[in-house]
Protein backbone atom coordinates (compact mmCIF):
# COMPACT_ATOMS: atom_id res chain seq x y z
CA UNK A 1 0.00 0.00 0.00
CA UNK A 2 1.74 3.29 -0.84
CA UNK A 3 0.70 6.80 1.00
CA UNK A 4 -1.79 8.22 -1.07
CA UNK A 5 -3.81 4.60 -0.27
CA UNK A 6 -2.66 4.88 3.37
CA UNK A 7 -4.20 8.41 3.68
CA UNK A 8 -7.57 7.54 1.28
CA UNK A 9 -8.17 5.00 4.45
CA UNK A 10 -7.73 7.74 7.03
CA UNK A 11 -10.73 9.64 5.51
CA UNK A 12 -11.74 12.17 8.07
CA UNK A 13 -15.97 13.10 8.55
CA UNK A 14 -17.13 16.48 8.98
CA UNK A 15 -20.39 16.88 10.15
CA UNK A 16 -22.16 20.32 9.48
CA UNK A 17 -25.99 21.02 10.39
CA UNK A 18 -28.46 24.07 9.99
CA UNK A 19 -30.86 24.21 12.60
CA UNK A 20 -34.00 26.65 11.74
CA UNK A 21 -37.58 27.58 11.98
CA UNK A 22 -38.78 28.61 8.48
CA UNK A 23 -37.58 28.54 4.74
CA UNK A 24 -40.49 29.81 3.68
CA UNK A 25 -41.33 33.14 5.70
CA UNK A 26 -38.28 34.26 7.79
CA UNK A 27 -36.05 36.20 6.16
CA UNK A 28 -33.35 35.18 8.54
CA UNK A 29 -33.37 31.33 7.55
CA UNK A 30 -33.80 31.73 3.97
CA UNK A 31 -30.57 34.06 3.87
CA UNK A 32 -28.38 32.16 6.12
CA UNK A 33 -29.66 29.04 3.98
CA UNK A 34 -28.48 30.57 1.01
CA UNK A 35 -25.15 31.56 2.44
CA UNK A 36 -24.29 28.30 4.17
CA UNK A 37 -25.08 26.27 0.60
CA UNK A 38 -23.00 28.80 -0.87
CA UNK A 39 -19.85 28.69 1.37
CA UNK A 40 -20.43 25.08 1.26
CA UNK A 41 -20.31 24.34 -2.36
CA UNK A 42 -16.56 25.92 -2.26
CA UNK A 43 -15.18 24.83 0.49
CA UNK A 44 -16.21 20.85 0.33
CA UNK A 45 -13.67 20.74 -3.34
CA UNK A 46 -10.92 21.91 -0.82
CA UNK A 47 -11.65 19.54 2.30
CA UNK A 48 -12.15 16.34 -0.23
CA UNK A 49 -8.45 17.17 -0.92
CA UNK A 50 -7.45 17.06 2.29
CA UNK A 51 -9.15 14.02 2.76
CA UNK A 52 -12.63 14.97 4.65
CA UNK A 53 -16.16 14.42 3.61
CA UNK A 54 -18.65 16.91 4.55
CA UNK A 55 -21.84 15.73 5.71
CA UNK A 56 -24.31 18.21 5.49
CA UNK A 57 -28.31 18.31 6.94
CA UNK A 58 -30.84 20.38 6.97
CA UNK A 59 -32.95 20.04 9.83
CA UNK A 60 -36.46 22.27 10.20
CA UNK A 61 -37.38 22.46 14.04
CA UNK A 62 -41.37 22.18 13.82
CA UNK A 63 -41.88 21.94 17.40
CA UNK A 64 -40.96 21.55 21.11
CA UNK A 65 -40.34 18.43 20.52
CA UNK A 66 -37.37 19.06 18.21
CA UNK A 67 -36.01 22.12 19.79
CA UNK A 68 -35.75 19.85 22.88
CA UNK A 69 -34.13 16.46 20.76
CA UNK A 70 -31.68 19.17 19.30
CA UNK A 71 -31.04 20.85 22.33
CA UNK A 72 -32.00 24.13 19.81
CA UNK A 73 -30.94 27.77 21.89
CA UNK A 74 -31.96 30.43 18.16
CA UNK A 75 -32.59 30.44 14.83
CA UNK A 76 -31.33 30.04 12.82
CA UNK A 77 -28.06 27.40 14.08
CA UNK A 78 -25.00 26.16 12.05
CA UNK A 79 -23.17 23.66 14.09
CA UNK A 80 -19.82 22.01 12.95
CA UNK A 81 -19.25 18.45 14.52
CA UNK A 82 -22.08 19.40 17.20
CA UNK A 83 -20.65 22.29 17.93
CA UNK A 84 -22.32 26.21 17.28
CA UNK A 85 -20.37 28.22 14.97
CA UNK A 86 -21.27 30.89 16.94
CA UNK A 87 -19.77 31.33 20.81
CA UNK A 88 -22.78 33.34 21.97
CA UNK A 89 -26.28 33.23 21.43
CA UNK A 90 -27.24 37.36 20.20
CA UNK A 91 -31.03 38.19 19.11
CA UNK A 92 -33.21 40.56 17.85
CA UNK A 93 -36.68 41.43 17.08
CA UNK A 94 -37.21 39.06 13.91
CA UNK A 95 -40.69 40.48 12.11
CA UNK A 96 -40.92 37.47 9.94
CA UNK A 97 -41.01 34.81 12.62
CA UNK A 98 -43.27 36.97 14.15
CA UNK A 99 -45.89 37.23 11.67
CA UNK A 100 -45.54 33.35 11.58
CA UNK A 101 -46.77 33.23 15.51
CA UNK A 102 -48.60 36.35 15.93
CA UNK A 103 -46.30 37.72 18.56
CA UNK A 104 -42.99 39.31 19.55
CA UNK A 105 -39.98 37.12 18.65
CA UNK A 106 -36.38 37.41 18.42
CA UNK A 107 -33.64 35.24 16.06
CA UNK A 108 -30.41 35.20 16.12
CA UNK A 109 -27.92 37.67 15.04
CA UNK A 110 -24.58 36.79 13.88
CA UNK A 111 -21.33 39.11 15.37
CA UNK A 112 -18.49 39.38 12.56
CA UNK A 113 -15.90 41.83 12.72
CA UNK A 114 -17.43 44.09 15.52
CA UNK A 115 -20.77 44.12 13.47
CA UNK A 116 -23.25 42.47 14.15
CA UNK A 117 -25.64 40.65 10.95
CA UNK A 118 -29.24 39.19 10.48
CA UNK A 119 -27.86 37.01 7.37
CA UNK A 120 -24.48 35.86 8.34
CA UNK A 121 -21.03 37.43 5.69
CA UNK A 122 -19.96 34.41 3.44
CA UNK A 123 -16.53 34.95 5.29
CA UNK A 124 -17.71 34.73 8.46
CA UNK A 125 -19.35 31.03 7.54
CA UNK A 126 -16.26 29.93 5.64
CA UNK A 127 -13.99 30.83 9.05
CA UNK A 128 -15.97 29.47 11.03
CA UNK A 129 -16.75 26.30 9.69
CA UNK A 130 -13.03 26.07 8.88
CA UNK A 131 -11.82 27.07 12.88
CA UNK A 132 -14.58 24.05 13.75
CA UNK A 133 -12.62 21.49 11.56
CA UNK A 134 -8.85 22.96 11.67
CA UNK A 135 -8.40 25.22 14.86
CA UNK A 136 -9.28 25.53 18.16
CA UNK A 137 -13.23 25.43 18.42
CA UNK A 138 -15.27 26.81 20.69
CA UNK A 139 -16.81 24.10 23.16
CA UNK A 140 -20.11 23.80 23.81
CA UNK A 141 -21.82 22.12 26.44
CA UNK A 142 -25.33 21.33 25.82
CA UNK A 143 -26.18 19.51 29.05
CA UNK A 144 -29.19 20.99 31.74
CA UNK A 145 -30.48 22.47 28.29
CA UNK A 146 -33.98 24.40 29.20
CA UNK A 147 -35.78 25.84 25.67
CA UNK A 148 -35.42 29.56 25.67
CA UNK A 149 -38.91 31.30 26.00
CA UNK A 150 -38.75 33.08 22.99
CA UNK A 151 -38.89 29.34 21.36
CA UNK A 152 -41.92 28.64 23.82
CA UNK A 153 -43.29 32.23 22.59
CA UNK A 154 -42.82 30.90 18.79
CA UNK A 155 -44.61 27.59 19.14
CA UNK A 156 -46.99 28.19 21.13
CA UNK A 157 -48.55 30.97 18.62
CA UNK A 158 -47.52 28.36 16.15
CA UNK A 159 -49.96 26.43 17.21
CA UNK A 160 -52.56 28.32 18.13
CA UNK A 161 -52.39 30.55 14.83
CA UNK A 162 -52.91 26.45 13.07
CA UNK A 163 -56.09 25.73 15.81
CA UNK A 164 -53.81 22.70 17.12
CA UNK A 165 -55.81 21.72 20.18
CA UNK A 166 -53.52 18.77 20.96
CA UNK A 167 -51.11 20.44 23.30
CA UNK A 168 -47.35 21.54 23.11
CA UNK A 169 -44.75 19.73 20.88
CA UNK A 170 -47.17 17.96 19.04
CA UNK A 171 -47.62 19.70 15.45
Amino acid sequence: MNNYDSLKMKEKKVAVEYLYLDLKTCDRCIGTDAALEEVLEKLIPALSLAGYTVEYKKTEITNEALAKQYKFLSSPTIRVNGRDICSAVKESDCGCCGEICEDNVECRVFEYEGKLYEIPPKAMLAEAILKNIFGKPTEKSYGGYSMPDNLKVFFEGKNKKRGCSCGPGCC
